[in-house]
């Protein structure tokens, strides 16, 4: 496949994220959060294993390597890999499930996509000093994000768009996680993984502080089957493979459409509207998105 074919399918990935929000909206009518994570990670879980075995296949066939696991200390690096990543992917869920519940899917995505500004910062952590620009950046999108969310006289955050950005922090935990393990194993067995971590985890929430019934399940049964197969199987595997023949600023800069996309499908299908602050907020929140990804490039080792 050639360059544009890739961008393609990042584009679609995005879409797929995008729109995932409203179904975590419609999901979040029927069950409550720990329900909904528990029903499309074990979805994502089932989806995700013939692809594994099809990716195995096609390296078998062209002689590559694809880090799939081949003794005792190559799988528990997979299993730490796993675990690590999938207990960050699962707060940062629960946070966004919960909070998508007292927002509209437009704030919950635009929200959502600050951890592409906080990636940069946390990074102070791991050695990486972000530049003036991105402390720039970060400006910008606070102040994005006051315009958004901050309403009335109060200067506080609603609910719902404090858990978005709690899920925001969470999911930049679980992007450096993950950039830490993924030049060691295999992407797709790390992403399975990963989801299968979530789906015990959130089985568990479940059970303790939920009480579905099979009604409600069957009447958020689309919603979840939509995150479970389209966002976490599919979407995620387009990265995968849209990734590998992309400058990854460029493939970055695609993927952060996903709140543009959320922001859409809100008006399209919830009929969710805007208002002119709201608007100028998610315009300064989405530029500090794409400034931040222009200006870091982690360096693979």
């Amino acid at each position: 496949m050639n360059k544009r074919s890739h961008i393609f399918m990042l584009l679609l990935a995005s879409v797929l994220w995008g729109t995932t929000f409203v179904a975590q909206r419609i999901g979040a009518d029927h069950v409550g959060a720990y329900t909904y994570l528990a029903g499309r990670s074990w979805i994502a879980v089932v989806f995700l294993t013939p692809i594994v075995h099809a990716f195995d296949r096609f390296h078998d066939r062209r002689g590559t390597d694809n880090r799939r696991p081949r003794s005792a200390a190559d799988r528990k690096k997979l299993i730490a890999a796993g675990i690590a990543a999938g207990v960050a992917l699962c707060a940062a869920s629960a946070a966004q499930q919960i909070g998508v519940a007292y927002t509209t899917a437009s704030k919950a995505g635009f929200i959502t996509a600050l951890y592409v500004v906080l990636v940069p910062v946390l990074s102070i952590f791991i050695g990486k000093r972000p530049s003036a620009h991105i402390w720039a950046c970060v400006v910008l999108a606070l102040v994005g994000m006051y315009l958004l969310c901050i309403t009335g006289e109060e200067l506080k955050l609603q609910l719902g768009d404090a858990y978005e950005l709690a899920c925001a922090l969470l999911f930049a935990v679980q992007i450096l996680v993950v950039y830490h393990f993924s030049p060691l194993v295999d992407g797709v067995r790390l992403s399975r993984m990963q989801f299968l971590v979530v789906a015990v985890l959130s089985t568990a929430l479940m059970l303790l502080f939920e009480t579905p019934t099979w009604a409600d399940v069957r009447a958020a049964l689309p919603a979840i089957a939509y995150a479970g197969i389209f966002s976490s199987g599919i979407a995620y595997t387009l990265q995968i493979l849209g990734q590998a023949n992309v400058n990854p600023t460029v493939a970055s800069l695609v993927m952060s459409l996903e709140s543009v996309f959320s922001a859409l499908s809100g008006w399209l299908i919830l009929g969710e509207r805007l208002s002119p602050r709201e608007l100028l907020g998610s315009a300064l929140m989405f530029a500090a998105i794409v400034l931040a990804q222009v200006e870091f490039r982690p360096k693979r080792s």
